[in-house]
């Protein structure tokens, strides 16, 4: 079974979803998929419309439109997950910490605080650990007096079958004992994901022009670029953001093709390398469709960590408060040096 043959069969919802999680925060539904492929239910909660609408054509959970506060309704969940917004971590919203208004995780913390779910996890990008790590010890004292264990790792989404180079921070409290996911052996490669896409170029196709090349190679030598920033078809892709593959900027991903003209990455080509199956279905126009894809937790990366969650749930193995009162300082932090 191939990648692509892979993903449109593992990532398919579930026929039998049993522990709810709600996820705040939720996109497109990137982090639900992955949890609904691994049977649980799903609820999500998200104020952009477009993304309110491709997780409610795509996934079996429903999801919400809303401005997330910490009065909005929540239905009890074994299981809380998301990717709050983080605000303070911008020049503008410097040091203001949990007491900035623009920022998600106060909410998310509240979520916790009233629903007291079994477990909870929650994805951010690698600056918390370093030039942010002043928050993240607010947030993580915060969930720590609430009485759980809290586990922080630095993961990297090519590990775990994604075709794509993309650390980000996973931070999970529980009660018992938890295993995170194994890393594979195999990574996915840029042609791998893509097959035959790699070489056509479809009537959609955007080119660069060759001001377009002359402004790329000006950017590539300012950076101190070693080789051109070209998607290589024999190694995983560089990370995926909203910027670089929803605009023509100079570190936009693009394909070369095998007469020498290069084009922008089209949307199905994104989705696949964010490991979106082909059978799910984008809505709103194209800038946003390839927002919600950059934005979004890739569903591949969520079905392993969707993984070690059921696990820890059918484990039964919990800690008294007492126990985790031993257990709950210093957090267990694990980074990939």
């Amino acid at each position: 079974m191939n990648y692509i043959e892979k993903i449109n069969h593992l990532l398919k919802p579930s026929v039998n979803l049993t522990n709810l999680a709600i996820d705040l925060f939720a996109g497109c539904g990137g982090l639900s998929l992955g949890f609904e492929a691994q049977g649980f239910q799903t609820y999500g909660f998200e104020m952009d419309a477009d993304c309110c609408a491709t997780y409610n054509k795509n996934l079996k959970g429903n999801c919400t439109k809303i401005t997330l506060s910490s009065e909005t309704e929540l239905p009890p969940a074994n299981v809380i997950i998301g990717g709050p917004p983080c605000q303070p971590f911008s020049v503008g919203g410097k040091q203001k910490g949990l007491k900035d208004s623009r920022d998600g995780f106060p909410i998310f913390i509240n979520a916790v605080a009233r629903l007291q779910p079994e477990i909870w996890l929650f994805e951010n990008v690698r600056g918390l650990l370093y030039r942010n790590k002043w928050y993240l010890d607010e947030i993580t004292q915060a969930l720590q007096s609430l009485g759980y264990i809290i586990e922080v790792k630095l993961l990297n989404a090519v590990d775990f079958g994604v075709p794509q180079n993309r650390q980000r921070v996973i931070v999970i409290g529980h009660k018992g004992e938890l295993k995170f996911p194994q890393v594979l052996d195999k990574k996915v490669t840029v042609g791998e994901a893509l097959g035959e896409m790699a070489f056509h170029a479809p009537p959609e196709s955007k080119f660069l022009t060759p001001n377009m090349d002359k402004y790329v190679a000006k950017y590539e030598k300012a950076s101190s670029c070693k080789q051109p920033r070209d998607l290589y078809l024999d190694k995983p892709a560089r990370t995926l953001t909203c910027r670089n593959i929803s605009a023509p900027t100079g570190d936009m991903h693009r394909i070369k093709l095998p007469d020498g003209r290069r084009r922008r990455l089209l949307l199905r080509e994104a989705a696949r390398l964010q490991s979106f199956p082909d059978w799910f279905e984008f809505v709103g126009k194209e800038t946003s469709c390839f927002n919600q894809i950059g934005n979004a937790v890739p569903p591949l990366f969520a079905f392993h960590l969707a993984g070690s969650i059921r696990s820890y749930l059918e484990s039964r193995k919990r800690f008294s408060p007492e126990e985790i009162s031993q257990k709950i300082m210093p957090v267990q932090l694990s980074l990939p040096f």
